[in-house]
């Protein structure tokens, strides 16, 4: 149950596609003053499903429903990174949109897909993360079709998440964390070799490719001899 009485804001923003004059649109609803211990009853009453998505910062509450295009991409993010992962024989745990949040920053957040590849044998078998134990994830994917009400890099960066790949505007980029903050890298850290322009040429693929046609090529660029 939301406070009684607090401020909130429903936001609905749209994105214009070029080629058609289609519009997405990813409502969003945004309430303010919330305590922790009502976005804690939230977190409960949805931790089975997958939508709504909400994040959390200092009493500023977003709540937004991710339209199919975004749950679209992001799975095509999920089946890159575990083929990559396969092909250079890594062991990579794949967390989803699993709730990352600390009470004592006053914090949370869901990201779109997350998987811990350098730390993952330190929570392999874990099925419950707690980030007062457990590492945050070495690789979280961000999929903004609209941009979002409540900044996500300031508590990614405050949880201490090394790594966000950034779908946006239909450019996908890589931001390491530095001295706090995120700087844009060329290169991925976490699967090194891996790209922007790479992330985008495959995501472009597939939307054109049957999954088996971009799948092969990809596996054939992540081998050795091809890199």
């Amino acid at each position: 149950m939301i406070d009684a009485g607090k401020q909130f804001t429903i936001i609905a923003m749209e994105t214009t596609l070029t080629s058609t004059p289609q519009i997405i649109v990813e409502p969003r609803v945004i309430l303010r003053d919330i305590s922790w211990e009502t976005y804690e009853r939230l977190m409960k009453d949805h931790e089975d499903r997958s939508a709504p998505r909400f994040t959390y910062e200092n009493g500023t509450l977003e709540i937004y429903m991710p339209t199919p295009k975004h749950e679209k991409i992001t799975r095509f993010f999920e089946i890159l990174i575990s083929a990559i992962a396969e092909e250079r024989e890594l062991d990579i745990e794949s967390f989803g949109s699993t709730t990352y949040k600390r009470e004592d920053l006053k914090q949370g957040v869901e990201p779109d897909c997350c998987f811990y590849i350098q730390n993952a044998e330190l929570i392999a078998g874990t099925d419950k993360l707690d980030l007062d134990i457990h590492p945050p994830p070495d690789l979280v994917v961000e999929v903004d079709i609209t941009s979002p009400s409540v900044e996500r890099f300031p508590i990614y960066a405050a949880l201490g998440v090394p790594e966000i790949w950034q779908y946006a505007g239909g450019q996908v980029k890589i931001y390491i964390l530095q001295n706090k903050n995120y700087a844009e890298a060329e290169e991925s850290r976490a699967l090194p070799k891996v790209t922007g322009e790479v992330l985008i040429g495959f995501l472009a693929e597939s939307q054109t490719e049957k999954r088996s046609v971009w799948l092969k090529n990809l596996r054939h660029w992540t081998r050795p001899a091809a890199l």
